[in-house]
């Protein structure tokens, strides 16, 4: 009975004398003077107080590396300037009025803030440009309009937005209606950059003679709607865009589509890109694929054509669906460069 009383008293014994130990002070270290001068001015640098808040926790030590130094000058976005003279579709920007000038700005260093982003569009644009460039040319309207597709969808094809505006051009489905793109469950020819393009520049030149060959309304009116913007200019009894007070986006659109044309043409200038760093055209051919079955996957009209399904996809970025029914479709492929890439494969062995 007294040993098993005794057990207990022996287990708080140990306990305490444990917990006294541990909260015991480390006696400090003391280093002889002559081994501190020996010392680099890295090792001093690299030391942290053994003791912090009174405990010592070495196991809680931070390393303090050197500071790593900026090698060349710091880049500020202010070293950009917008010019005093800028030119769009062969009219002076009034650069002189200032809140023009002000709101094209603002739309430039936007641009500019998002470097990566900035780079990204600049490389896209050799890709989305020159179908843009070829069809604008033949229609006599100016080089300088293809850089609303920066604004309208990055010069991505398959952009979609709230407004259920689809495609590189942005077209919402009564105007893309009334320029013969078809949608439907299978397909949305509004993502289609060469036929989208072909819309939007006839649309465009009604535009510029709706708005008395006036660019800057014309591209209002893109964004806006034709109505709308004669609306709001024989209400407040102007003709000018650029004194016009109409929606933020509106206000925002033109002055966007001239900073990019000031940005883009000049990536070497604002972005340090050359024109070999500009995403190239792909080598692409057109082929007509007849489906008799009810269906047939895309990844089957892939696997024939020598290519595989995603790339078929980025392709063809009107097929909404991976499936195609009945019918014939004009499909767009990898151009043929045998004996690397053949659409007739030799049979397996």
């Amino acid at each position: 009975m007294i040993i098993r009383t005794m057990q207990p008293l022996c287990v708080v014994l140990a306990i305490s004398v444990v917990i006294v130990l541990q909260s015991a002070p480390v006696p400090a270290t003391t280093t002889p003077a002559d081994n501190t001068d020996q010392k680099t001015e890295n090792e001093k640098e690299l030391l942290l107080p053994e003791v912090l808040d009174g405990q010592p926790e070495p196991e809680d030590r931070l390393v303090i590396l050197p500071e790593i130094k900026r090698e060349g000058e710091r880049f500020f976005l202010s070293s950009f300037k917008l010019p005093d003279k800028i030119t769009f579709a062969g009219v002076q920007v009034p650069l002189d009025n200032w809140q023009v000038r002000e709101r094209i700005e603002y739309e430039f260093y936007q641009f500019l803030e998002d470097q990566g982003e900035s780079i990204i569009l600049a490389k896209r644009t050799g890709r989305c440009f020159p179908p843009a460039e070829r069809q604008l040319a033949e229609t006599g309207l100016p080089d300088d309009l293809k850089y609303m597709l920066l604004v309208e969808s990055k010069c991505i094809s398959a952009a979609y937005s709230k407004a259920k505006a689809s495609g590189p051009w942005q077209f919402i489905p009564s105007t893309g209606r009334r320029y013969r793109l078809k949608s439907d469950a299978v397909r949305d020819e509004r993502r289609n950059l060469e036929m989208s393009t072909e819309a939007a520049v006839k649309y465009l030149k009604y535009l510029k003679d709706f708005q008395d060959n006036d660019w800057f309304l014309a591209m209002a009116s893109y964004n806006a709607g034709e109505e709308r913007i004669r609306k709001l200019l024989k209400e407040q009894k102007i003709t000018d865009y650029w004194k016009m007070h109409g929606p933020r986006e509106t206000m925002r659109y033109v002055p966007r589509i001239i900073a990019a044309k000031e940005i883009y043409s000049q990536p070497e200038k604002y972005l340090g890109l050359t024109k070999k760093d500009l995403y190239m055209p792909l080598e692409t051919e057109t082929i007509t694929v007849n489906v008799k079955e009810s269906q047939r996957a895309l990844a089957s009209v892939a696997e024939e054509f020598g290519t595989y399904l995603l790339e078929i996809k980025m392709l063809n970025p009107e097929f909404k669906k991976d499936m195609l029914p009945r019918g014939s479709y004009q499909i767009r492929v990898p151009r043929q460069t045998c004996p690397n890439r053949c659409f007739k494969q030799d049979p397996t062995p």
